[in-house]
């Protein structure tokens, strides 16, 4: 399993999300409070950001624990932005390990991070796989469950499916026995979903927070229930119920 967040709000350092909070996704890289699959997210790690006046994020993935990075420190210092996806890795065995493995994964102005699991790899992603042109196969940044599932969600996007309606189609086409914590944004809207694992929401005047788990012991912070599609953007937060037939 892995553990993400979300962001939108006003512009704020990098740092502030990821690296400042006491339970942020750096101590959640080594000591996750809430997760219920595996005990390290040590497997990389990756940010994706959104800059002025430009709809394509920025991104920056490796393929180590957070903790190692010596580099991550001066950029999340001094980059900002009001629009932030970013993830922490455990990764499954026969998955690798290397950068392209990490979240997010992009595409356009697209990005998406995956915590959970399909039980059974690689048998169960045959159904999934043929769904999709061999072309699309044969660009997923690495051969995991993550990356399958984001080339599925790609295909929804692509034809036009608005951000939570996307996730929602790749969950209903996903084994039922899977673990799908899906997270998206666009640079506008986070969309995400719970199946499997804990997902929390916090909006204040300091923007909306979508993540794993609380990246604090500060007050608004809501969970959300297992079998959830979630819809967020500056004006609020939806929560409902994720019906599949």
């Amino acid at each position: 399993m892995c553990r993400h967040i979300a962001y939108l709000g006003p512009s704020v350092p990098l740092a502030e999300l990821l690296l400042d909070p006491p339970f942020g996704l750096l101590r959640q890289s080594w000591q996750p409070r809430r997760q219920q699959y595996g005990r390290l997210n040590a497997d990389g790690f990756g940010v994706a950001w959104y800059a002025a006046d430009d709809p394509v994020p920025a991104r920056y993935r490796r393929d180590r624990p957070m903790w190692t990075d010596a580099n991550l420190p001066e950029l999340a210092r001094v980059i900002r932005s009001g629009a932030v996806l970013a993830a922490v890795r455990s990764g499954t065995d026969g998955m690798g390990h290397a950068e392209g493995a990490a979240a997010p994964f992009r595409e356009g102005r697209w990005v998406f991070s995956h915590n959970g699991a399909l039980p059974g790899w690689p048998e169960s992603a045959a159904a999934l796989a043929a769904a999709l042109p061999p072309q699309r196969l044969l660009r997923l940044d690495a051969p995991s469950d993550s990356a399958l599932l984001w080339a599925l969600t790609q295909t929804w996007l692509e034809a036009g499916m608005p951000l939570p309606e996307a996730l929602h189609s790749t969950v209903a086409a996903a084994p039922a026995d899977a673990r799908l914590n899906l997270l998206a944004l666009d640079g506008e809207t986070i969309a995400a979903t719970t199946w499997g694992d804990t997902l929390f929401w916090r909006a204040d005047r300091r923007g909306v927070f979508v993540a794993s788990e609380p990246s604090d012991d500060e007050p608004g912070w809501h969970e959300v229930p297992d079998h959830s599609l979630l819809t967020g953007t500056p004006d609020g937060v939806h929560v409902a119920p994720l019906e599949i037939t």
